[in-house]
């Protein structure tokens, strides 16, 4: 026999050894406790945690067969439904019908969700089309949908007046379960997608090959590849109606098969889902072991992004999946500024502008009012901090990513895609869990330390692994993912310092003090002013290393200094404002499309734009679900994330 076939078939048996085993154990358990509690300990094992282990192993064999399928008819080793935007898809069309249709959730929440994850996958598809669904493109814009969707959950949530946590519980994936009906239902799919993926058997296969070839041999390409993608996302969809969002399964499952020596189609169908299953079986008990006697802390999606981040971290330099046209690929040329100076006022004049309508004008219980005398007075001392915070924080992002962008020489790289305000995250979490009541300067050097942390990591990774743009931004994604999965995490405890982070993660910017104003601005200037002195740099670094170093470049000492810079910027700006936001990475291309090319004009004019746009998020943020206020930075990402997915269908060559 093969040796893949060994491999796979012995997963097989030690699924069904480990299954019985636990089995045998809990029932051993039942029938030992005192007879006055054995009904009650029945009743718990026959309608909780049974069904809870066969969830797991279905859910994890859905969500194994969705991802191989996705990859499949993509031909994108990394896709899956947490990187497509499925289950974010889902999850945000589950909160609208929750809030303003909730009949429909009365026996037809799976319907939403497949709805939602549907029309998040084909809206990826479609803004990728034109690129011929290049691996790259169609993950990044899967990132940037399912951040868009998240915040729009999110923001759904707050304007309503509900508290955030509970989303972020079930968004984090629970597999408790209090009887067998959702099990069946998990099983009748599985079924029906098993017969289906028998009779696309040829079909399936021919997909792997190019378009031309699979045309040539009498496939249907365009229905076959829509018909997969829909029983996928259906399979992938039923799942977040049942348990919430769990990632990573449909990435990981694929690529351990392979790995198992799984190579044709009938293996890696077969070996796939009983991978899968094991790994959701195994995450969960793991879950349930940390849990002990004080109950379940960590969602399972949370465990399963814990592994799923650093497999995605092992597994980029051993994808081959860069044949498509490079995002490193010259830009096609913008027009320039003929008179920068003239350009930077008028930016300067926009910001003056967007200031004065932050601070006067908005809404009441009278409706929209412009504030003056003494009114202005009362409102002013509101409305002023959280305004100067927005203007500085959108600068801060602005310089971040325009650094960014010029270290990397990658038109997509920011803050937010590398994982870099994640990381900031994590490290405010620490001095949280340390310390009674860590002061603002304490989070500061956390967050400082987790971003520098985090952009060195992923730099040196870069250059260890010869990476090129597509794989640092695919790289960030996925350390992203483990970062918002550790304060996902830390988050689902309850603790009191998990209301912090869930204030931060919101991104809140009300009831700022003068302090922490002016904290904003003096690290603003502090990390500002020094990157005047790099403007030959960022000039030349974009260049390449040959270039840099026959012009006299010291190019580690200059990537160095711009990095630590960068990274510090967004640690001072992900305090106040949180992860989501996206000014990071589309201020500096609105600089190159006014014009703004040469390093210290981009810079002025990035900094000015991206303090606009948070001046303009945060006025939003406050005036369109009043009187409730929505957190800036969500605010930020809903209105960047649509322009960046845009973007990106243009092939970000601004």
């Amino acid at each position: 026999m093969h040796k893949g076939s060994l491999l796979w078939s012995a997963l097989l048996v030690v699924a069904a050894v480990l299954f019985a085993g636990q089995t045998i154990a809990q029932l051993s358990l039942a029938i030992s406790v005192a007879p006055e509690f054995a009904g009650l300990q029945n009743i718990i094992l026959m309608d909780s945690i049974l069904p809870r282990s066969a969830m797991a192993i279905l859910c994890g064999a859905a969500l194994g067969f969705s991802g191989l399928l996705l990859q499949r008819v993509l031909r994108n080793p990394i896709a899956e439904p947490s990187t497509l935007g499925i289950s974010a898809g889902a999850q945000l069309a589950m909160a609208i019908a929750m809030l303003y249709f909730p009949t429909l959730m009365d026996g037809g929440r799976e319907a939403v969700a497949f709805t939602g994850g549907l029309i998040a996958v084909v809206l990826i598809l479609s803004l990728t089309w034109q690129r011929g669904l290049e691996p790259v493109s169609v993950v990044l814009a899967g990132m940037m949908v399912s951040l868009t969707a998240t915040a729009a959950s999110a923001a759904l949530i707050l304007a309503n007046g509900e508290y955030m946590f509970s989303l972020f519980i079930w968004g984090g994936g629970s597999l408790t379960q209090q009887s067998w009906e959702p099990v069946f239902g998990i099983v009748w799919k599985l079924l029906l997608a098993g017969s289906a993926s028998i009779i696309l058997l040829r079909p399936l296969s021919i997909l792997g090959l190019d378009d031309a070839s699979a045309k040539n041999l009498g496939v249907a390409l365009h229905a076959t590849r829509f018909l997969v993608v829909g029983l996928a996302v259906w399979l992938a969809t039923s799942v977040t109606a049942e348990v919430g969002i769990i990632g990573f399964v449909g990435l990981a499952a694929p690529a351990l098969a392979r790995l198992t020596g799984a190579r044709s189609q009938q293996q890696m169908l077969l070996a796939t889902p009983i991978i899968g299953a094991v790994l959701l079986w195994l995450a969960d008990g793991f879950v349930q072991l940390a849990a002990g006697s004080g109950g379940e802390r960590i969602p399972t999606g949370a465990a399963t992004a814990l592994l799923g981040g650093p497999l995605l971290l092992w597994l980029l330099p051993r994808l081959r999946m860069f044949e498509w046209p490079s995002l490193s690929a010259k830009p096609a040329p913008s027009p320039r500024a003929q008179k920068p100076w003239w350009t930077i006022t008028g930016l300067l004049a926009l910001v003056i502008f967007s200031i004065w309508i932050a601070l006067v004008l908005g809404r009441g219980p009278s409706g929209w009012t412009i504030a003056s005398g003494e009114l202005f007075g009362d409102l002013l001392q509101w409305r002023w901090p959280r305004t100067a915070i927005a203007v500085t924080v959108g600068a801060m992002l602005a310089a971040a990513g325009q650094i960014m962008q010029r270290v990397t020489a990658n038109p997509l790289a920011s803050p937010e895609i590398l994982g870099v305000g994640t990381g900031a995250g994590v490290g405010i979490a620490v001095p949280l869990l340390l310390l009674t009541a860590p002061s603002q300067f304490t989070l500061l050097a956390g967050a400082m330390t987790g971003s520098i942390t985090v952009l060195a990591f992923m730099l040196a990774m870069s250059v260890r692994s010869g990476f090129g743009p597509e794989r640092l931004l695919l790289s960030g994604i996925a350390m992203g993912a483990l970062c918002s999965a550790i304060l996902t995490a830390i988050i689902a405890t309850g603790s009191p310092q998990a209301f912090v982070l869930l204030g931060w993660v919101s991104g809140s910017s009300t009831e700022r003090l003068p302090e922490e104003v002016w904290m904003a601005l003096i690290a603003l200037l502090v990390l500002v002013l020094p990157l005047i002195l790099t403007t030959r740099w960022l000039d030349m670094l974009p260049l390449g290393r040959p270039i840099g170093v026959e012009t006299g470049l010291p190019i580690r000492v200059s990537r160095g200094i711009l990095i630590v810079l960068s990274a510090c910027l967004t640690a001072v700006a992900s305090l106040f404002v949180g992860p989501l936001s996206f000014v990071g990475l589309i201020a500096p291309h609105l600089a190159r499309l006014i014009g703004l090319h040469r390093p210290q004009m981009g810079l002025v004019g990035s900094m000015l734009i991206g303090g606009v746009l948070m001046i303009l998020s945060d006025w939003l943020a406050r005036m369109v679900a009043f009187p409730y206020q929505l957190p800036l930075g969500l605010f930020a990402s809903l209105i960047s994330g649509p322009y960046l997915v845009w973007l990106l269908s243009k092939g970000a060559r601004t």
